[in-house]
């Protein structure tokens, strides 16, 4: 009986160090073990290099279409957002006063002509005139000097002679008159047709309209738009790229245009051109990139996400993004070999948005590169343990 109670107090001593061992064994298991990391290898991949801008969406070409008289809008044939030809008809004015000033300055020209006519008449009894003046005129001077009229007579007969040429000269002076009164009355005409003409208001170019600005019985004034018409083939994104990102780009690249209206879509896009000055609060530049297929469904001014690629390379070594770290202004990856980190400078080169980034030099390609979370790396140490995630 004695024997067991004190095979039992010595069990009971030798339970606390079993549970300090295995309290020890469980920390460097769980806290004081090593971090687990994830670990992933060099690969090859088609990489893109890509230029981030935002912006809106504009038309290089954008037209008001107003009117160079002042009148009244009796007819408007165009709304918002119709597609339109060049020479279509979009709207009339009043044109009553016009209209009768067209046809005074017809009347004056109808006048004109049959006074044109008149004088015409006149011209030509006058030279049939003449040419019996004259022939009577140089009978009588023969007979003068033969002593067969008087000399009175025969100077009656020059006389009459020099009235007949005043008469024809005089003719001809009406005729000019007249023709000049013509070409008056022709150039009034004229200007009451052009009158008329700028009541009626068509478009200047192919393009859709963009916005009516005036309503029928608005009276509109030189100048004034009644429509805003926009040319499609010019419609671009008006893009602000940061200064320091600016490398690679020029006209002719490639880009991808991301609308706010269709977030998931990319449209192809071309740079059509650079602008000469930057911002100089925002230190950005405006660059111009033209959608490509011309855009047919565009809303001007809608928010423009746009990607401009400027380098492209096809099995570029590369690593998730997330592997890289900057140490003493330094950029590279941890390297695990043997469960223990190593840091490595590396040289890279494209950064695609994938999150992916070229490896130019720097890794031979079979080494184990360790990825996680930026905090949990931002704690790494060379010689550090690890344990490799399965």
């Amino acid at each position: 009986m004695e024997l067991m109670k004190t095979v039992a107090r010595r069990k009971k001593y030798l339970i606390w160090p079993l549970a300090l061992l295995a309290a020890v064994v469980l920390l460097k298991l769980t806290v004081l073990a090593p971090p687990k990391v994830k670990v992933v290898t060099v690969e090859r991949r088609d990489l893109t290099a890509q230029v981030y801008g935002n912006g809106t969406v504009e038309a290089k070409v954008v037209v008001g279409v107003s009117s160079k008289i002042t009148g009244r809008i009796v007819e408007l044939l165009a709304d918002q957002g119709d597609t339109v030809k060049r020479g279509q008809l979009l709207a009339r004015l009043e044109n009553d006063d016009f209209i009768q000033q067209q046809r005074q300055s017809e009347a004056g020209l109808n006048k004109a002509a049959a006074n044109l006519d008149v004088e015409q008449a006149d011209l030509r009894k006058a030279k049939a005139n003449l040419v019996l003046a004259e022939k009577n005129a140089q009978r009588f001077k023969t007979l003068a000097e033969k002593n067969l009229v008087s000399k009175l007579e025969a100077e009656q007969y020059d006389t009459a002679c020099q009235v007949s040429r005043e008469e024809v000269a005089r003719c001809q002076a009406a005729i000019d008159a007249v023709r000049m009164e013509e070409r008056a009355n022709r150039a009034n005409l004229g200007f009451a047709r052009s009158k008329v003409a700028d009541t009626l208001i068509h478009a200047p170019q192919d393009g859709v309209i963009i916005t009516r600005d005036l309503e029928k019985g608005g009276t509109v004034t030189p100048g004034m738009p009644i429509f805003t018409l926009a040319d499609p083939r010019t419609v671009w994104v008006k893009a602000n790229v940061d200064e320091s990102q600016l490398k690679g780009v020029s006209i002719g690249k490639k880009a991808l245009i991301t609308l706010r209206s269709a977030p998931d879509e990319q449209l192809p896009g071309q740079v059509a051109r650079l602008g000469r000055e930057s911002d100089r609060v925002t230190e950005e530049l405006e660059v111009d990139v033209a959608f490509t297929p011309p855009l047919r469904n565009f809303r001007l001014g809608e928010q423009s996400d746009v990607h401009i690629v400027t380098t492209m390379k096809k099995d570029a070594p590369s690593l998730p993004a997330a592997a890289f770290v900057t140490r003493d202004k330094k950029r590279g990856v941890w390297v695990v070999a043997n469960g223990k980190l190593t840091f490595k400078p590396v040289v890279v080169g494209i950064e695609d948005r994938r999150n992916l980034t070229e490896i130019a030099a720097g890794l031979d390609g079979g080494e184990r590169v360790a990825l996680g979370p930026a905090p949990e790396m931002a704690k790494f140490r060379d010689g550090m343990k690890v344990r490799v995630a399965r």
